[in-house]
C-alpha cells in the first residue's frame, strides 16, 4: 500500500560500530516504533513491512523492517534500485525513515531511471545489530521478498529483479559487504560508509563467506572518516576498510579508498562524492535492455591515484606506480571529485542549480508555491523568495547541518533528511488582498551558487 500521511517526530541519532556483536538468540525485545513521515513532495511513496515474528524459526529474521520505495513520476521501467542502508542502533533506524524522501538522492535515481529504497529496521537499542546486519540471519531473504511485494504494489514487476546500488553506513556497510558475496551479479556498485564485515570475518569473529569471482568485479568505494583512525571506539571501521581495500585491489577488484579528512563515524559531506560515484557506475554497468546482465567493468578504462595521498589521479594506462595498490576511480569526473574530497571533505561545483518552475501565488492565503528541480552535483541549500524584485524571505530561514554543508532538508548523522520535511511554499504575511504582485523564487545550492 502507499505510505500514509504521518505525524512529524524529531529524533536523536546514535550509531555504534561496536554494537555489531555476535548473534545471540535471546532477543524478545521490541519492536521499535519508527517515526512517521509526512511526504511533502514527489509522491507517491510505497512501503511494505515485515513484522517481528513472535517465535522465529531457525534462520528467520528476528527483527522487523519497513522498506519505503520512491519511483520517479512517469518512469516506465525501473532500471535499477539505489539502496540507502542505515547503520546499527535505535537512532539510526529512526533516522532512516526519510531516506527515500531525500531530494538529492532522488535526483540520482531520476537521472538514471532508478528507484530509491530506504530500509528501516525495527531494532531497539538493546537488540543485537547482527540479527539484521549479517544478511545470513534472514535479512537477505526478507529483502528479496520485500522487493517482490513492492513490485506488486507499484505495478512495476521489474522492481523484483532490478540490480542494486548499495550504500551502507556502519552496520549497513557490514550488511552490504556480505550481500556482495551472495548476490554479486545483481550489484551495480557499493559505497562502504565507515563499515564492512571484512575485518570481522578475517579475524574469525563471524563465519567467513566464500568470495566468488563475480564479487571482485563490483565497483566499490571505501569511505571511512580520518578521525576513526586509531579511535578507541571506531578504529575498526578505518582498519577494516583499509584492509578490505588492500585485499580486494590485490585481487584486481575495482575499488577506491576515499578517507574523509573532516569526519569520524558521521557521514559528513560524503554524499557529494558518493552520488557522483554511483552515477558513473550506473552509466558503465546498466544494460541497454532491462533484465539483461550488468555490463562488466573494464578496469583499464578507469583512473588511478596513490593510496592515502592527495596526488592528482591519472588514466590507468599512465599510472607509474604499483597499480595493484592504487585507488581505482571509474572516470575523470569522479577522479576530480575524489581529489577534492580527500583534500577538503567535500566536492567543488562551478555550475549553478536549475531554476524553480511553476511559481504560483494564492491571493486568498498569501501562499507562494513552486516546483524545484534539484541540483545534481550539490543539492539545494535554500530558496530565496522575492516580490517585485525585493527579497522578502527564504526557505528555510536558517539552513543548518551539524555534520556538513547546510542543506534544505537538514541532514542527520547517517545522511538522511531530518524531520519535519519542508514544503516548497512560502506564506507572504505582508501581501495585501486584491493587490497584484510579481513573485520570483531562486534556488541556491550548497556551494552558494544561485539559479539564473
Amino acid at each position: 500500500m502507499k505510505s500514509r500521511a504521518l505525524p512529524l517526530v524529531l529524533t536523536l541519532l546514535c550509531f555504534a560500530v561496536n554494537s555489531v556483536q555476535p548473534t545471540v538468540a535471546d532477543e524478545k525485545k521490541g519492536p521499535l516504533e519508527l517515526p512517521r513521515v509526512e511526504a511533502s513532495y514527489h509522491p507517491p511513496y510505497y512501503s511494505t513491512t515485515y513484522e517481528q515474528p513472535a517465535n522465529p524459526e531457525e534462520g528467520q529474521l528476528q527483527i522487523g523492517v519497513t522498506y519505503t520505495l520512491w519511483i520517479p513520476e512517469g518512469l516506465k521501467k525501473v532500471r535499477g534500485i539505489i539502496v540507502h542502508q542505515h547503520g546499527c542502533g535505535e537512532g539510526s533506524c529512526k533516522g532512516s525513515v526519510t531516506a527515500a524522501h531525500d531530494l538529492h538522492w532522488q535526483e540520482l535515481a531520476r537521472k538514471n531511471g532508478c528507484a530509491l529504497l530506504g530500509p528501516s529496521f525495527h531494532q531497539v537499542q538493546a537488540q543485537n545489530c547482527r540479527l539484521w546486519c549479517d544478511p545470513r540471519n534472514g535479512s537477505s531473504k526478507v529483502f528479496i521478498e520485500s522487493l517482490k511485494k513492492l513490485a506488486e504494489l507499484t505495478g512495476h514487476p521489474e522492481v523484483a529483479t532490478a540490480p542494486w546500488c548499495l550504500w551502507g553506513h556502519s552496520g549497513g556497510g557490514f550488511w552490504s559487504s556480505l550481500m556482495q558475496m551472495q548476490y554479486p551479479e545483481r550489484i551495480v556498485a557499493i559505497w562502504f560508509q565507515s563499515g564492512t564485515a571484512f575485518g570481522y570475518w578475517t579475524k574469525g569473529e563471524i563465519p567467513a563467506p566464500e568470495i566468488p569471482a563475480a564479487a571482485m568485479q563490483v565497483p566499490m568505494m571505501a569511505n571511512p572518516g580520518l578521525k576513526e583512525k586509531g579511535h578507541e571506539r571506531f578504529r575498526r571501521a578505518w582498519d577494516g576498510s583499509l584492509a578490505m581495500f588492500k585485499s580486494y585491489r590485490a585481487k584486481g577488484a575495482p575499488i577506491g579508498f576515499a578517507p574523509d579528512p573532516r569526519t569520524g563515524h558521521e557521514t559528513g559531506d560524503s554524499r557529494y562524492l558518493a552520488i557522483r560515484f554511483f552515477d558513473a557506475c550506473l552509466k558503465l554497468r546498466l544494460p541497454d535492455q532491462a533484465g539483461a546482465p550488468l555490463k562488466k567493468i573494464d578496469i583499464n578504462q578507469g583512473w588511478l591515484a596513490p593510496l592515502l595521498s592527495e596526488q592528482t589521479p591519472v588514466p590507468y594506462k599512465d599510472y607509474q606506480g604499483d597499480k595493484a595498490n592504487a585507488v581505482w576511480l571509474p572516470d575523470q569526473t569522479v577522479a576530480q571529485a575524489w581529489l577534492d574530497f580527500v583534500k577538503t571533505g567535500a566536492v567543488s561545483d562551478q555550475t549553478p542549480p536549475p531554476a524553480p518552475t511553476e511559481i504560483k501565488f494564492d491571493p486568498q492565503t498569501g501562499t507562494v508555491t513552486w516546483n524545484a528541480p534539484i541540483d545534481f552535483e550539490s543539492g539545494i541549500q535554500k530558496f530565496i523568495i522575492r516580490r517585485d524584485g525585493k527579497q522578502i524571505g527564504q526557505i528555510p530561514e536558517k539552513p543548518t547541518n551539524r555534520f556538513g554543508r547546510p542543506l534544505l532538508q537538514g541532514m542527520s548523522y547517517g545522511d538522511t533528511p531530518v524531520l519535519p520535511l519542508l514544503k516548497f511554499q512560502f506564506v507572504d504575511k505582508t501581501a495585501q488582498k486584491g493587490k497584484s504582485y510579481q513573485y520570483d523564487v531562486t534556488s541556491v545550492n550548497t556551494t552558494g551558487l544561485e539559479s539564473r
